[in-house]
């Protein structure tokens, strides 16, 4: 934002004092420098779009709200509030539910086949979080995050999700028999039909690809998400085998 902006200030309350500090299109202009006393603690941005960069310098509020939602639903103990001091116009985002609510949310005007599947585990330093529910449509929608960042290109945690739910279905289908001795496994595309899946991920070092930088490409999460998913989902169909079926 710093960089994109004509100009940016910072105002932080902390250890009983205010600290202010401007920028001009990325360099700043003076020191980080204290102010007068508060009992408050926070942090205030304030910024205005370079024209220079920029052709339309005003903000969306359906594309922030939409933003601000999907935040919500993956930071389900924080509440957003937006307004637009403009229009008066005053949106709050509060989801208690987290990523199953999201799943809802996404499933809202489909037949869904059963409550969403939901868990979450941690491996090699790495915080992994899925929720699946199946409709009955033929499609399927992945929705995947990296450290809040929305990877609408995918990654390796969506490729470990894949890779894992295949094998996790096709293993319970042997196992009850539903798939016969000398029929041939389910493909993906299979697994997948009328599949509503949320990935959210949590890693220190994440590694965004491609030229808008919305594909994550740690092969770690590969590895990480492919296991819990195993795992936890082999578990799932296990003790649940009216969703199994």
């Amino acid at each position: 934002v710093n960089a994109l902006s004509e100009w940016l200030s910072v105002e932080v309350h902390r250890d009983g004092k205010i600290w202010r500090q401007k920028y001009s299109r990325g360099e700043p202009k003076g020191n980080l420098s204290p102010g007068e006393k508060t009992h408050l603690t926070g942090t205030k941005i304030s910024f205005k779009p370079d024209p220079n960069i920029f052709e339309t310098l005003e903000l969306d509020f359906t594309i922030i709200s939409a933003r601000l939602l999907e935040l919500a639903f993956l930071n389900h103990q924080v509440r957003i509030v937006l307004k637009d001091e403009c229009s008066d116009k005053e949106e709050t985002f509060h989801e208690e539910g987290g990523l199953k609510s999201f799943v809802e949310h996404l499933n809202a005007n489909k037949e869904t086949l059963h409550e969403p599947i939901h868990f979450k585990g941690n491996r090699e330093d790495t915080e992994v979080e899925v929720v699946l529910q199946y409709n009955n449509g033929y499609k399927d929608a992945i929705v995947s995050f990296a450290n809040d960042v929305k990877t609408v290109d995918g990654g390796t945690h969506e490729s470990g999700f894949k890779t894992a739910l295949t094998r996790t279905v096709n293993q319970y289908a042997r196992k009850q028999n539903i798939i016969k001795e000398r029929e041939a496994n389910l493909v993906g595309d299979d697994v997948r039909e009328g599949l509503m899946a949320i990935i959210a991920v949590k890693l220190l070092h994440p590694q965004f690809e491609g030229q808008t930088k919305h594909k994550l490409g740690n092969s770690e999460m590969e590895r990480a998400v492919s296991a819990i998913v195993n795992d936890q989902l082999t578990t799932f169909l296990d003790e649940n085998p009216k969703v199994g079926r």
